[in-house]
Order: C-alpha cells, then structure tokens, then sequence
C-alpha cells in the first residue's frame, strides 16, 4: 500500500511544492529586534480532569525574549503568591498543582500577555472550568404494564455533565441492549419502542450515563416492562414520537454538525426516509443513523439551511414532517491581520476582515490595551476594519490586536507593525541545486529579508540582461519560474536582492534532466486458465535518476502470491484463475516524475469436455539452431501438447560428445510462455542439445537431439578455485586446489602451473607442473614457514590469466620449551591465580594457540588431573573451584597446531582453610515429652580444621510461623546432643552449622514434633482437672444463665411487639448487602465527595419485596407519618429512620458501575 500511495500522492505533492515556492509568509529573522508574537496557547474551552494538574500553555517568541503576565476574571493574577502555582522557565505556561486542593478554586477567564520593549501580544481568554460526573437524582421507578403493539418511551435523563455524558442502554449482565428499526435510542438517551412486543418483557432496562473526561459511568435505576397480550393493539398507520406536530425548526452554526432525529410509532413498525424539500443533500457530508432515523449533515454550511422533510411510512399509510434549519455561524476569517514590516517613513495598512451571522463587530487594541485609550500616535488611522499607517517613525512598533464577536463567539487575533531599517538578506541556502524535468516547470528560490523590502532580479551565468519575459515568470516572493525548462535552461542562476542601505546576492544551480518514458508498454492477453501470461514494461529514464518500478492490479496492490512474479521490466503471473482477470498497471516512478501504462487480462474459458485427462506435456520438436557464434547459439523448437495442463517451463540440456558422450547436463530454463532461448557455450566442447517440457503432471520425455555443434578451442579463462597451502608434516608443504571440469578447460592438454616461493627476504619462484591432479607435496621446507603459492591452468592453446598469490605456512612442530618464569598467587581457599612469561616465538614452531595449565591435588584418592587452556596472549590464568586446605601441583605448557610442548617444572602451593561442607547427616532421636537427642555425621569437606559445631532450634506454630531461635555451640568432637525442657507436642525446627576459623559452613535442617506415640500411666493427665477445660466449662455456664435471664427480661417487658425485627425486615433496599449471587456491581464515588455503600444496589426492579406482615399506616403526631402494628404498637417514627431519611436524600438511586467492567462497551 505504500507504493500506491507513493504513486497516486505524487502529482499533489508536486503541486503543493510548487505552491510552497510562490506562497512564503513574511518572517522576521529572530536575530533582529521584533515585537512578541503567539505561538502556543490552550484552547479557548479548556476542561480539566481534577485527578490531574493544570497545565495553561502560552508560550512566544520576539527579540528580546518576552516576559510573561496573566490575568484570572480581568483582574491581574500574581502567580509568586499562590506556592501551587509554577511557571515553566523560558515560557508562560502555567502548570497548577491541585493536588489535595479543589480545583474548582482554580476555574474562571485567564489570559495571557507576553511583553518585550517592542510591544505585547495578548492570548484568547481562556476559560477554565472543571469536569464534573453527578449521580443521579434518588427515584423509584415503578414496572410499566403495556399491552403488545403500542408504543412505549423508557426515559433516561442523565445529570447534566461537563462535558455531556455519552448515553447507552444495558442489561444486568453488562450486555447491550438489543436496538433495531423497532427499539433504538434517541439523541436525548431515551429508549423508544414503536410498538412493544411479548419479548420486551424485562427487568433490566438500565440505562447508563459515560462521562468521557473522567471515565466514569453512572447507573439509573433498573426499569421493569411487563407486556400483557390481553388485549393487543392493532395495526395502525406512523405517527411521530419525536418531534411532535408536522412542523419543527432547528438552529445550527456553520462548520457545525447538523443532526435531525425523527423517530415515529406505528404497526408494522415504520420505516423512515428523508430528503431536502430545495435541493439535493450534500453527498459527501451526509450520513443516516440509528437505523435511519437521525439525519447528520457534517461541516454545515449557508447553504445547508432549508426545509428537510422526513417521512415514515407502512403498509397503512405514510406520514411526514418538515424541519426549518437556519444556518448562523460564529466569527470567522476572510482575512486575518497579518505582521506589517515598514521602515522609517513608510505606509502601510493592518487589515481585519471576519464574517459571521449575525455580522460581528470589530474592536482593535494596541499592546492588549483598547486602542482608544493608547497613547495618540499621528501616523495612525483607526477605521472598522483596518488601521492605515503613514510616514511611520522608529519606535512606533507595537503589537495590534483585532477583537471580533457575536452572540455566537469570538475571535481574537494579534497582528505588529515592526519598524526598522535593514538592509537585505538572502535566506535562501547558496549555491543550492534545483533537479526538474525537461518541459516542467522550474522554480528557483530567493528567499530574502529586508527593510525596505528588497527589489529582485534574477540573472543567468553568460548573460548581463535580466531575466525577462515569457519563459520566464517571478513572484512576489523573489521565485523565479521557468514556464517550460529545457536542457539548455540548465546552469548557474544569481538573485540580486536590493534596497536603498545595500545589496546581497545569491547563486543557486539549476539542473534539467530527461524525462522517464515507457518504450515499450504491456500489451492486452488473453489465456487460458492455468496458462501463464507475460506483461512487458521497458522504461528509459535519466541515467542520474534512480527508478522504481511499481505494478498494480484494479488501481490496487498485487495480491500476496507466489504466482505473481515482478523482474526489472516485467510482470509474470503463472497458472492464471478468474480472479487475476482486471487491469494491469507498470508505474516507473523517480525522485522526480512517473510514467505509467496499463493493459487488461482477459481469461478465456476453454471449451469443455466431457472428461478432461490431464498429462505431462508432449516432448518438443522440431530443434533449429540459428545465429551460431563462437561462444553462443540462438535453439529454437516447437512445443508439444501439453495435455491440459500449461507448460511451465522448458529446460534445454547438452550433451559434450568430445568428454562426457552419453551424460546429459541442464544447461539453462526459459518458461513455458518462450520457445526460444539464447545458449552461452563454452570453447572446446562438441554439443548436442535436446529440450524437456514441464507443467503440473510432470517432465515430458526428451526431445530429438540437436544437430552438432563444434566451439573451436581456446586458453582458459579461469584457474582452479579454493586452493590453499599448508603443511601436514613439520617439513613440507601441500599445495591443494580444485580442479577444473572438462567444460572449464577451452581445450586439449590441461596442465596446471603450480608456483611457490618463501615471503622473507627476495626469494625466486619455484614452479612445477602437473596435471590430473589437484595436489602438489612440497618436501624438505623449513619448520612453519611462510610461502606465497598460485596455481595457474594452462592448455595447448596458451594459460589462464595470472592468478592472484596466497598465503600459507609449511608445517608445525611440537614446541621447543615451556613458559618461563611461571609463577603462582594463592587469592583465597578456592581461587589461585597462575603467571607466567610468553614463549619465545622462536621456540614455538608453529602458530602458538594458547597455553594449558595442567594441576592437580596431592591426594592419593584423587589422581584425576585437571587441564585449562587460555589464548595465546594470555599470561595469566585463574585456577577457580580449589578445595580448601588441600596442596596442588601445576605445570604449564604451551601448544600449536602440532601439539603441546614440554611441560614447566612441577610447582606446589598450599590453598588456606575454609568454611566447612554441610554435616553429612542430621537426625532427630529418642523423642520425650519435653526432650530429644540430635544426631549428625562430621562434614565430607572439612577445608580445614573443625572448631566445633553450632546448633540452633526454633518451634513453629499451627500457622507455620516461626518461634524464638535458641543457639547451643558444641565442640568438634561431639555427633551428638541431647536438649530439655522442650514443650509438649510443638513442632522443632533444628539448623546445624560445622565451623572452622573462617567460619561457619552451610547449614543442614531437620524438623520434628515433641510427642510420645505411647503414654506412660505415671504420666497421664487427667482432662478434668486441666485449667483450660474448667474455664471452658464456666464460660458455658455463664452464657447460659446470661441467654435465661435475657430471656426472662424480654418475656416481661411485652416481647410480643418485635419492632426491631420488623424494622430490620422493612430495611432501606439502598443499605442492604450485595448478594453473592446478584449479579451487580457495588457502589462507585466521583470527585462530588460521594461516600459509597460499599456493595449496596437496589433490586433489578427497583422495588422492595414486602414481607408477610399485616402492619398499616395511620396518622401519628405533629404530622409525621409513622408504622404500627393492627394492635396499635408504634414501629416507625423514631431518631433512627430519620437519620437514615436524611443519608437517603444525599444518596444516589444506584451504584455506578466500575469504569473499567463497562469502557469496552462504550
């Protein structure tokens, strides 16, 4: 998609360039003094998140930098007094941290004004006011009982927020609700049924209220409908639910989106339609939605306003209703004040031209100050829409603004008159390169600054006059255009800039290059299914411009198959279907132009037959040799059959009749769509060539061989490959290379010429040669020497071209000597570091590839020797993984590609003590009541002298935590310990630690629990006379007398009027648990200082389901409506249900829903 894209956007991009010659604002260089000047402030409407800071941009540019102010309400705002507020350096953006603050306290009208001594440049207001997500008005909605076919509406009403809340209907399950052209919403969020049916009988019509800016949800209150079929409505023709009457009218501003809804009830259920009674509506701006029912009409304009007439019809009758849509619209620019640049005693004119409906008014300012209350200035003239300026005077400058409004808006922009005097600038890049193409348009940048403004002229290298006149065109801007360049506009370019203080030049170059063409353009084909088809497209192009070619399919990418195959110049598609039928497209695209050509594919179906036998293709005929050359030969032939299945490729074999009679060698492929094919030959070869066809079933038996073809004889072309020189014995060296084949040799009589010398000093080659062969064994050569070696083929007709020499060493030999000066360095009981001197490079005869390091410990348990080998640059080596306290022995050799040398003398060191191995056993012994006896084994790895042991235990509770450590330390000697006074039937955990004079070694654990599997009688206890059990026993006792005498009060005291019970039976549905099995979701708090009830909800219907009490209400005093019981005991009114009276009023009527269960659906 990219490539199309680069393709269709080409022609635009070379427009827009174009324009972005000829269309350059004027700007000030910001070196030079200049007046402030906007370039990022807030929107107008800035709402914030009060979870986040507020960040209030204003940022400017001027010379010198400006300094920034703000007022809040049009009073000025002192940013240092307020330690929330900060801002950004170099700038005047404000961020306020609100953080434990409200942010209400922060909203209101600020402005900003950047100042420096050339004038100040003010910002739109910027009005600050702070998202808000109210709850829900409190509600008891009760069922709705319809009968099947009226219509019905479920009213939503969402609170107001800021900004409005997004609306949506779900279910208990956080399921949509089903809409169609029967249910569907409407833009206020009410849900509206044309006529209700059995199936919208529910529980659960709950409608919810997003608020965007905050990304919380409120939840209304669940709504039931109970349908009844009693007695059904009948049909019946439309009429509107929404909007009523046959005549309405709407208001819309310009660049608005205009939305109609109507939406009507009738049976069957109507379908609505829509049209504009004066005209056609807007095909690219309108769209329908909600089942046409919403008409939306996108970047209203004047011309959008009119008489829009929807209509719902069905099968009995058809009603309609006209909307009267005015269009108004806010200020808007034709034309905004743009910066005036004068010098000393210039004119000019600050222009301000808006628009609106109605017409706005015009206010100008100078500095942010009403311009009638600026100090008088004689050289300035304020009129409506413009301020002229005459014989202006240095330190006029200011900055003006242009206030414009209507009852719709406003629009504010600032505009400075900058005096100076400058003389002229070139900004454009010198000696920059312009590349177009023959017979396009050139462009040719002056890009200059001055003041006065600088006049242009144009010059070309060779030429004094100016250039003028009909080729060629310049610009207000100083662009110079060249209508139509050709190759001899190509060259040097000078722009002189000049003004009444001085002149600038510029050289620019201009470059015209050929134009890309396609000289020969893919062709219309017509195939067979299953055939293959071939799309030429040969391009000429500049040879200084780099091409890309591009194929497309219907104006769209080529389909992701391998059947598809793109080469430098064409197009393939091999076993074509119905679906690669359409229109081709070659694009050849440069930096700098395109061509194109298309051609269209068309299959044709083949004629059918009863039974379609597919094969492998017939063998081709008929071989013909043309245009015979010495090293090449053109083979043509005809196809055979191809029995229903397309060809898809022919391989053209030979036969060498002079070297290898009867064995057949592919030579090349052409596909199936060629019948001819261009043959390289090798010289010295007598062929004969037959062809194989191959499609889907298979290869085709051989055609007839070929006539003969003789190529003459020839020297070789090539020498042999891969030769390399090395020795294999300490004296010599082998030569080896890889022969050429009989087609390589061009001839009779192949030798090869096998040449070697010594690199050092100015030795002469020695040569031999040999043939049949593809070694040579060089005796009686030094020990690893280095040699330079070519083999060279040479025939009866002459010898290769000369071969480039390679480089190799005669044969190795074991190393003289060992390392010198080795050395040893203990670092701690397990590493030991090992030194030593490099060999001498004489005595090592061979290519040195390291050193090894042979040790070993001095036990006679361990006779194993362990080797470590290091680089050849290496002079040290770590010996890591030493067993403490233990003697080793080393020696280092070093080796070659021969083998390893003498070893060093032995050396021996000594590794110092270490922490000891874990104890070789722990276990727990002899269990009593309150003791037991540990046990363990002396560490495997003493790493050096034992100084004792230590033993450490701890219980663990029935929750798995742990007690208070205890430490016994024990001698060396000892493998075992009996501990005491241990608690009964607790669990033990036990660490022991072996110990040297370096410390403690790895512990090992054991667990147990204290406990007898068999109890001695003189160690029973009996339960009876156990603490615990008597107090168990007391506390039953005392809860029984507490439950009688509770029960005795309640008897006595009228136990017959339960209001307690009763009141927890009639409880508020608001403060009742969540069940487990309901299926809601519990309270959600906003920014309002809501205090939620944690899983509270109401049930789905929104009612509370009345219990088997027979309880009435009457009048009780002062007014106050109270509960009793039929024998007239009072059950209501008392301080508790006033309290919760008062927490219901502040309460919502439902639990929003959690933000995150409820974002996917929205």
């Amino acid at each position: 998609m990219e490539s199309i894209l680069q393709c269709v956007l080409h022609v635009s991009i070379t427009v827009l360039l174009l324009l972005g010659h000829m269309i350059t604002a004027l700007e000030v260089p910001l070196d030079l003094p200049q007046p402030p000047t906007i370039t990022h402030q807030s929107p107008k409407d800035y709402i914030v998140d009060p979870r986040e800071n507020i960040v209030v941009h204003c940022e400017a540019k001027g010379k010198p930098h400006p300094s920034f102010s703000w007022t809040r309400n049009g009073t000025h705002f002192d940013i240092d007094k307020d330690p929330k507020v900060m801002k950004k350096a170099g700038a005047g953006t404000l961020v306020i941290d609100i953080s434990g603050e409200k942010a209400e306290a922060y909203e209101g009208v600020y402005q900003c004004t950047a100042r420096n001594e050339h004038g100040a440049a003010v910002s739109n207001n910027i009005v600050i006011r702070q998202s808000r997500s109210p709850l829900w008005a409190k509600e008891r909605i009760e069922p709705i009982v319809a009968q099947e076919g009226v219509s019905l509406v479920l009213q939503c009403r969402p609170p107001a927020g800021l900004p409005p809340p997004i609306i949506f209907w779900m279910d208990n399950n956080f399921l949509r609700l089903p809409q169609n052209s029967r249910v569907s919403q409407a833009l206020n969020g009410d849900l509206y049924f044309s006529n209700v049916r059995a199936e919208d009988t529910r529980s659960d019509y709950i409608c919810y209220a997003r608020f965007p800016h905050t990304q919380t949800i409120q939840q209304k209150q669940p709504i039931t409908v109970r349908v009844l079929n009693d007695s059904p409505s009948g049909e019946r023709r439309p009429t509107f639910l929404v909007p009523s009457g046959a005549s309405s009218s709407a208001m819309v501003l310009r660049g608005d989106v205009l939305q109609l809804e109507c939406i009507a009830e009738g049976l069957p259920t109507p379908e609505i339609s829509w049209r504009k009674d004066s005209g056609d509506l807007p095909m690219n701006r309108t769209t329908l939605h909600n089942f046409q029912k919403t008409l939306m009409i996108s970047d209203v304009t004047e011309a959008d306003a009119g008489d829009y007439r929807c209509m719902a019809s069905n099968s009995q009758g058809a009603v309609y209703h006209i909307i009267t849509v005015t269009v108004k619209a806010a200020p808007y620019w034709i034309r905004t004040p743009k910066n005036l640049i004068l010098a000393p005693k210039e004119n000019g004119v600050l222009s301000c031209l808006p628009s609106g409906n109605p017409k706005p008014t015009i206010s100008w300012s100078m500095n942010g100050i009403p311009i009638e209350n600026s100090p008088r200035d004689p050289s300035r003239k304020v009129e409506e829409d413009s301020i002229i300026f005459s014989d202006v005077q240095p330190g006029s400058s200011a900055v003006y603004q242009c206030n414009t409004s209507n009852e719709f808006g406003y629009l504010l922009a600032n505009a400075f008159v900058n005096v100076l005097a400058e003389p002229p600038r070139v900004l454009t890049r010198p000696n920059k390169v312009y590349p177009v193409i023959t017979n396009g348009p050139a462009l040719l940048d002056c890009a200059t600054f001055g003041s006065p403004i600088p006049k242009i002229t144009w010059f070309k290298e060779g030429q004094n006059s100016v250039l003028d006149g009909d080729d060629y065109e310049q610009h207000k801007n100083g662009t110079l255009e060249i209508h139509t360049a050709q190759k001899a506009d190509s060259g040097k370019y000078t722009c002189v800039a000049m003004n009444s203080l001085g002149k600038k030049e510029n050289h620019v170059y201009l470059e015209v290059k050929e134009p890309t063409r396609i000289l020969k353009q893919p062709e219309y084909k017509v195939v067979q299914r299953n055939g293959n088809v071939l799309f030429e497209c040969k391009v000429k192009h500049d040879p200084s411009l780099i091409p890309t070619m591009t194929w497309l399919k219907n104006d769209g990418e080529l389909p992701d198959d391998e059947r598809f195959v793109v080469d430098m110049d064409s197009l393939t598609i091999y076993n074509v279907t119905e679906g690669d039928e359409g229109t081709y497209t070659c694009i050849m695209n440069t930096t700098l132009d395109q061509d194109t050509a298309s051609a269209k594919l068309t299959l044709m179906e083949a004629t059918p037959t009863p039974a379609i036998i597919y094969d492998q293709p017939d063998p081709p005929t008929d071989l013909e040799m043309t245009e015979l050359q010495a090293r090449s030969v053109q083979l043509t032939w005809v196809p055979g059959s191809d029995n229903n299945s397309p060809i898809q490729r022919f391989i053209i074999q030979y036969e060498d009749v002079l070297h290898q009679q009867g064995v057949w060698h592919n030579l090349t492929e052409v596909p199936g769509t060629k019948t001819t094919a261009h043959l390289e030959l090798s010289p010295y070869v007598l062929y004969t060539f037959r062809v194989l066809a191959v499609n889907e079933v298979g290869f085709s038996q051989p055609s007839y061989p070929s006539a003969r073809y003789q190529t003459e004889p020839a020297v070789p072309e090539e020498n042999p490959s891969e030769v390399d020189a090395a020795g294999n014995e300490h004296d010599n060296l082998v030569i080896s290379w890889k022969a050429l084949t009989s087609l390589q040799s061009n001839g009779p009589g192949l030798q090869y010429k096998v040449s070697w010398r010594q690199t050092d000093g100015d030795k002469d080659w020695e040569s031999v040669s040999v043939a049949n062969v593809s070694k040579y064994v060089v005796s009686g050569t030094p020990t690893y020497v280095k040699y330079e070696v070519k083999v060279q083929a040479v025939n009866d007709y002459g010898s290769a071209p000369e071969p480039n020499a390679i480089r190799g060493f005669s044969g190795e030999d074991l190393p003289m000597a060992p390392p010198e000066a080795v050395q040893v360095l203990v670092e701690n009981s397990t590493l030991a570091e090992v030194q030593w001197d490099p060999i001498n490079p004489q005595m090592v005869r061979g290519w040195l590839k390291g050193y090894k390091v042979y040790y070993w410990k001095e036990d006679p348990q361990i006779e194993e020797q362990k080797v470590l080998t290091f680089g050849r640059n290496k002079t040290q080596g770590k010996l890591a993984g030493l067993q403490p306290y233990s003697l080793y022995t080393f020696n280092v050799r070093a080796f070659n590609g021969k083998g390893e040398g003498p070893p060093s003398p032995n050396q021996q060191f000594n590794t110092p003590e270490g922490v000891p191995g874990p104890p070789a056993s722990l276990r727990i012994t002899n269990p009593s009541l309150d003791s037991l006896t540990v046990e363990w084994g002396p560490p495997v790895e003493l790493n050096g002298q034992l100084t004792g042991y230590t033993l450490r235990y701890q219980p663990i509770n029935s929750t798995n935590e742990l007690g208070p450590l205890e430490e016994v330390s024990l001698p060396a000697n000892k493998t075992s310990c009996t501990l005491h006074s241990l608690k009964y039937s607790t669990r033990y955990k036990f660490y022991l630690n072996a110990n040297t004079v370096k410390g403690a070694g790895p512990a090992v654990t054991e667990e147990t629990v204290i406990i007898m599997d068999e109890v001695i009688p003189s160690q029973q206890v009996d339960i009876a006379t156990q603490g615990w059990f008597i107090g168990l026993m007391c506390a039953i006792a005392l809860l029984i007398l507490v439950l009688l005498i509770a029960c005795f009060i309640k008897r006595n005291k009228g136990g017959k009027y339960p209001v307690k019970e009763k009141e927890d039976a009639h409880a508020d549905p608001e403060i009742q648990p969540m069940k487990d099995d309901d299926g809601t979701f519990g309270e959600y708090s906003d920014t309002e200082d809501h205090k939620p009830l944690k899983g509270s909800r109401t049930p789905s219907n929104g009612t509370v389901k009345k219990d088997d009490s027979d309880d009435s209400l009457v009048d009780y005093g002062e007014g106050g409506e109270g509960q009793f019981n039929e024998d007239g005991s009072f059950i209501g009114q008392y301080s508790g249900k006033k309290e919760r009276d008062t927490a219901e009023g502040n309460e919502s009527s439902e639990a929003p829903s959690p933000v995150n269960a409820m974002n996917s659906f929205v």
